[in-house]
């Protein structure tokens, strides 16, 4: 049995696809740093502030891990002109400085193998100028991670690559203030919010069965929306 390991998997996208990976026969392990509001069975529950990168390497160590999700992310709806020195520091270490870490603890033991799987959580908000102007930074960067590392893995037989969903029913998603929400809604083509198994739908297949020529690519998951 396969395993994979998932971040921010106590809720929408990444509960979404814990229980994709379950519902496939692979031996999930769950990362959020607050289960409180999950109550899901099945998989190995671990409890872990992605902030704590100093501790991400002891936390994989001695764990085989076929496939890697990096889905963990954090987003405030502040003004340019008034962020808070901690979100941004958190957006920052949580969003990419964390699958930056992760990638680089479990990398050994994919080359060894000879082979793995990488998928990153980006955004449609990677590609515009973002209303939370570090959380776009960081989906931007997340992107271009996905691109380096592909590079430097895919000679190992590695493959690492990315989703970018657009509005998705998810607890980020309801914080937006209304008006933004109006905006992304009028480039939606279906009229709707993504539902975070659609996503999941995705992130199960580049972790598990796509070609393994399809490397360091992007899938949009946005039915034709972006941030206005």
């Amino acid at each position: 049995m396969k395993t994979v390991l998932i971040t921010g998997a106590g809720r929408g996208i990444g509960l979404a696809t814990a229980r994709a990976f379950l519902a496939a026969d692979w031996k999930v392990l769950a990362l959020d740093k607050d289960f409180s509001t999950c109550d899901e069975k099945g998989f190995e529950r671990i409890e872990f502030d992605l902030q704590n990168l100093a501790g991400i390497r002891k936390l994989v160590d001695k764990r085989e891990i076929h496939t890697l999700v990096n889905n963990a992310g954090v987003l405030y709806c502040d003004p340019y002109d008034a962020i808070p020195e901690q979100h941004r520091k958190e957006i920052i270490a949580v969003n990419v400085e964390a699958p930056s870490e992760l990638i680089t603890a479990l990398a050994p033991q994919m080359k060894a193998r000879k082979s793995g799987r990488i998928v990153n959580v980006g955004s449609v908000a990677a590609f515009t100028g973002h209303p939370d102007l570090w959380y776009g930074i960081t989906k931007a960067g997340i992107l271009n991670l996905t691109k380096a590392w592909a590079k430097e893995l895919g000679p190992h037989g590695v493959l690492v690559n990315a989703v970018a969903p657009g509005p998705t029913q998810t607890a980020m998603y309801d914080q937006l203030p209304q008006s933004r929400k109006d905006g992304v809604m009028k480039s939606v083509h279906s009229g709707r919010v993504c539902r975070p198994d659609e996503v999941a739908a995705a992130i199960l297949w580049l972790g598990s069965t796509c070609p393994e020529y399809m490397n360091g690519t992007t899938l949009d998951i946005n039915d034709g929306s972006y941030p206005r």
